[in-house]
């Protein structure tokens, strides 16, 4: 016979194995198209609206970085690089999470921010730092909020790569950073058509 103690332990752990994994976010069902991105996600529009607010950087701008980061995946890692074509080997970095913040940035952005605990796992905290970041392009390499194509080859190279220009010699990147400008017209034409719905509804959700 099991005894209480032991079946109660069990009970617990499996509780606690449902917990861990209800509070994994899986990824919008249409990832591309923000407007049902944000009413499948309650909450996200309001976390994207805050950091727009906070770094005056464009929502769809800031989603289409995620979208080519991690396709709104909470727990994105690069892929493993394979050693003689079959064998995992290490990854090429430790980017993680929803925009692919590396441990040394993530860090810069707590301290910068003040958001200090922020998660990368956490979609709230990854779009801020997606914002925070392309304001600091802004500020250091003089790119516009709104120009896409020029924040994300910054955002890639980091803003001293991006001074030195080394993106020329990526044709492949150039290509990403177009595919990342279209993405974000894209968004904002749709954001366009669903924002007064949007807003509706995070005004009758207040209440």
């Amino acid at each position: 016979m099991i005894s209480w103690s032991r079946l109660t332990l069990t009970l617990l752990w499996l509780a606690a194995l449902l917990l861990t994994s209800s509070c994994t976010t899986s990824p919008p069902n249409d990832v591309d198209n923000v407007c049902e991105i944000f009413r499948e996600k309650s909450g996200w529009y309001e976390d994207a609206k805050s950091s727009r607010a906070r770094w005056d950087v464009p929502i769809s701008v800031m989603m289409a970085f995620m979208h080519q980061e991690s396709r709104f995946v909470a727990t994105a890692k690069p892929p493993r690089k394979k050693i003689w074509g079959f064998i995992p080997g290490p990854r090429p970095s430790d980017a993680y999470g929803y925009s692919q913040a590396k441990d040394d940035t993530w860090t810069w952005y707590e301290r910068s921010s003040g958001n200090y605990g922020a998660d990368r796992d956490d979609f709230g905290d990854a779009i801020d730092f997606i914002g925070w970041y392309n304001h600091t392009s802004y500020k250091q390499n003089g790119i516009a909020k709104d120009d896409a194509f020029r924040l994300y080859l910054a955002y890639h190279e980091g803003h001293g790569g991006y001074k030195r220009q080394t993106y020329r010699s990526k044709e492949w990147l150039v290509e990403v950073a177009r595919k990342v400008d279209r993405r974000a017209d894209d968004y904002n034409r749709q954001l366009r058509g669903c924002v007064q719905e949007l807003e509706d509804d995070g005004w009758f959700g207040w209440w």
